[in-house]
Formats: C-alpha cells, sequence, structure tokens
C-alpha cells in the first residue's frame, strides 16, 4: 500500500503501540485499534486540533484537556443494495 500523506494538515502523528500521539509533549489517547497508523493532525483553533485518518475526520484534541473529542461515525452506514 501507499504511504499515507496529508497535504492538507499542519502535522502528522504516529500512533504509538498503546494507542496514543504525542504533540507537544502531551500524551492524548487515541485508540489502539490505530496503533502503528500515521495520522494528520490540522489546528483549527488555539489549542484545538482536527484529527484525520485517510480522508475521514476522527474528532477534535484539546491540547488543555488532553482528550479526543470523537465526531458521530465518520464511516457511516453502508447499505447493501443486494434486495
Amino acid at each position: 500500500m501507499p504511504e499515507i500523506d496529508y497535504p492538507f494538515h499542519d502535522r502528522e502523528a504516529l500512533v504509538t503501540n498503546c494507542g496514543r500521539i504525542c504533540i507537544y509533549r502531551k500524551k492524548i489517547n487515541i485508540s489502539t485499534v490505530l496503533a502503528g497508523q500515521k495520522l494528520g493532525l490540522k489546528e483549527v483553533d488555539d489549542g484545538i486540533w482536527l484529527v484525520s485518518f485517510m480522508h475521514y475526520d476522527l474528532g477534535y484534541i484539546d491540547l488543555e484537556q488532553r482528550t479526543l473529542q470523537t465526531i458521530d461515525n465518520p464511516f457511516g452506514t453502508r447499505l447493501s443494495s443486494m434486495c
């Protein structure tokens, strides 16, 4: 697979094996599901960062609170049209 790139984001961060990213020496829990994956980070307000995986926006990080506020299911529901 090709390397994941985030040309429209300010930074990139690699998710650790324990499911965290580090930004400005602050550790933020993301998910162990994304361990080893690169995420795109874009500052949308002072201390507020949009977190993206591939072309899906996952949520926002608040650096003060060191939390990820997720967006409602970024992958949406996919219904099969087999009926």
